[in-house]
């Protein structure tokens, strides 16, 4: 792997209809700003060759909705992912067979402890390491670049700097 894009799901309804997490779908500000996000991936020129998807509704929901742009990605549905912690979503990236670009679509915390663990344990960008430190809130993503196994912080993402909403 060359390169990780770490993607948190959209805003999602509160509660599902069958009372499980798992089944929570995407609010409709949730779809709008993952659907945003994976449009200003694409044109800063981030194109995962390999997108490893948490098998949860909103995750799947949130892929869709930035797909769009990326008709040739590679799909995977990773039961795994859901609710990862840091250490399986980096692991489960790092393990992909897919010699390039790997996108993990998950949750927080995990996605965000991922992001924040490489952001501050490499180099790079600082605006992307205080952003990462700031916060991952819904549909943000941060993406990193592997140099001898180094993780280098190159952009971060979140849906209110480009038209989308404006959860903190």
């Amino acid at each position: 792997m060359l390169r990780l894009i770490l993607f948190r799901h959209g805003k999602a309804e509160t509660t599902a209809p069958s009372g499980k997490d798992i089944d929570r779908a995407l609010a409709a500000r949730g779809e709008t700003d993952a659907r945003l996000v994976g449009e200003a991936l694409f044109k800063a020129g981030y194109v995962p060759d390999l997108a490893l998807v948490s098998a949860a509704r909103r995750t799947r929901e949130t892929w869709q909705a930035a797909q769009a742009v990326f008709p040739e990605t590679r799909v995977e549905i990773v039961d795994a992912l859901y609710n990862a912690g840091s250490g399986l979503i980096l692991a489960l990236a790092r393990d992909a067979e897919e010699p390039g670009t790997v996108m993990a679509v998950g949750h927080n915390p995990g996605v965000h402890e991922a992001a924040f663990r490489l952001a501050h344990g490499g180099e790079g960008d600082p605006a992307v390491m205080r952003g990462v430190g700031k916060g991952f809130p819904t549909a943000a993503a941060a993406v990193f670049r592997f140099e001898g196994g180094k993780p280098v912080a190159e952009a971060y993402f979140v849906p209110k700097d480009h038209g989308g909403g404006n959860e903190p």
